[in-house]
C-alpha cells in the first residue's frame, strides 16, 4: 500500500509562539496542519479524514462556527483540500471510495461533500454524540452543513473488535483490507478514533487529536505548548480518557517503536518530517521544487 501525507489546509490559531512553538511572537497568527492520509489499495483509493473540503473555502461563514474562525483562522486555499490534492497527484477523485473518519470536528469533516460518492467509516459513537450537538461547544465543533452524505455513513460498535498492540475493540472495516484498523482513542470526542495502517512491515498510526504536540509523547517529559494545553482542555468531552489515552500512545512509543509510528493531526513537525515537504506545499509541488530535508531528532524534540 503506498501512503500519501495530505496538509487539507492549515489553521492559524491565536496565541502564535504558545500554540505552535516555531512562530517567533505570541501575538502573530500559529500555524497548525490538518494531516489526512490518501491510501493507494490494490483497487481504490481511501482517504482518512478530510480536512477542510471546497465549500468550506468558497463559503465559510455559512459552514463553520464564528467562534472557530476568528479563534483557528484556516488559511483558506482551495488547492490545499483534499480533492484537488488528489487530482494534483494524477488520481481521479472518484476512485476514492472509502474515507475512514478519526472523528468529525470541523476541522477533519468539511471535505466529506467533496466525494458524495465514498463509503464513510467511523465509530457509531462518535456520528450519535456528534449529531446531538448538547453543548453551546458542540454546535460550535460539529457542523452538520458539512454532512451532507450521512446516507452512506457506516457506523462501527465501539464495543466490537479485537486487540491490537494492547488497545482493545479495534476493528477491521467493511470492503476494506485488514491493512487499515480503526482504533478507539476517546477523550477528545467521545467517539474519536485513530486509525493504523499497515506499512511494509510496520504500521503507520494516525492518532487524530488524541494529542496535539510532537513532546506530548515523550516517556520521560511529555511535554505540550501553553495554548495547545489550553486548547485540548476546551475541546475534551472525557478528560480521564483523553489523558489515559495520551499514556497508553506513550507506551506503545516506548514498548514498540520499531513497529508502530505514532502521529496526530495538527502537529507541523510530524507533517513534515513524514511527508519530507514543506507544510505548505500540496504534494504535486515536488515535481518542482526539493523536498524538504527534515532536522534531526534533537532539534524535532523541543521540550520546555
Amino acid at each position: 500500500m503506498r501512503i500519501h501525507h495530505l496538509n487539507c489546509v492549515s489553521t492559524c490559531p491565536l496565541g502564535g509562539w504558545l500554540m505552535d512553538h516555531r512562530t517567533r511572537s505570541i501575538v502573530a497568527r500559529g500555524r497548525l496542519t490538518c494531516h489526512c492520509l490518501l491510501l493507494e489499495t490494490n483497487r481504490e483509493l481511501v482517504l482518512v479524514d478530510t480536512g477542510f473540503g471546497l465549500n468550506d473555502v468558497r463559503d465559510p461563514k455559512s459552514r463553520l462556527s464564528a467562534f472557530f474562525l476568528a479563534l483557528v483562522k484556516p488559511e483558506f486555499r482551495e488547492g490545499m483540500t483534499a480533492i484537488r490534492q488528489i487530482e494534483g497527484l494524477g488520481f481521479d477523485p472518484r476512485d476514492v471510495r472509502h474515507i475512514v473518519m478519526t472523528h468529525l470536528d470541523f476541522d477533519h469533516a468539511g471535505g466529506l461533500d467533496d466525494f458524495p460518492w465514498a463509503r464513510v467509516h467511523l465509530l457509531e459513537r462518535e456520528q450519535r454524540e456528534a449529531a446531538a450537538r448538547r453543548t453551546w461547544l458542540d454546535r460550535q465543533r460539529f457542523r452538520p452543513q458539512q454532512w451532507s452524505t450521512q446516507a452512506s455513513w457506516l457506523g462501527y460498535s465501539h464495543a466490537a473488535g479485537e486487540s491490537w498492540y494492547g488497545f482493545e475493540h479495534v476493528q477491521e472495516l467493511d470492503g476494506l483490507p485488514p491493512d487499515i484498523l480503526l482504533v478507539p482513542l476517546f477523550g477528545h470526542t467521545l467517539g474519536h478514533a485513530g486509525v493504523a495502517v499497515a506499512r511494509g512491515g510496520d504500521w503507520l498510526l494516525n492518532a487524530g487529536d488524541a494529542y496535539f504536540f510532537h513532546a506530548e509523547m515523550d516517556s520521560e517529559r511529555p511535554w505540550c505548548t501553553p495554548g495547545l494545553r489550553f486548547y485540548q482542555t476546551l475541546m475534551e468531552k472525557d478528560r480521564r480518557a483523553r489523558l489515559a489515552n495520551q499514556a497508553r500512545l506513550r507506551e506503545l512509543r516506548r514498548t514498540e517503536h520499531a513497529s508502530v509510528e505514532i502521529f496526530c493531526s495538527h502537529d507541523v513537525r510530524e507533517f513534515e518530517r513524514l511527508a519530507h515537504r514543506s507544510a505548505a506545499l500540496p504534494p504535486e509541488a515536488l515535481r518542482t521544487a526539493a523536498p524538504l530535508v527534515p532536522k534531526d531528532a534533537a532539534a524535532l524534540h523541543l521540550g520546555p
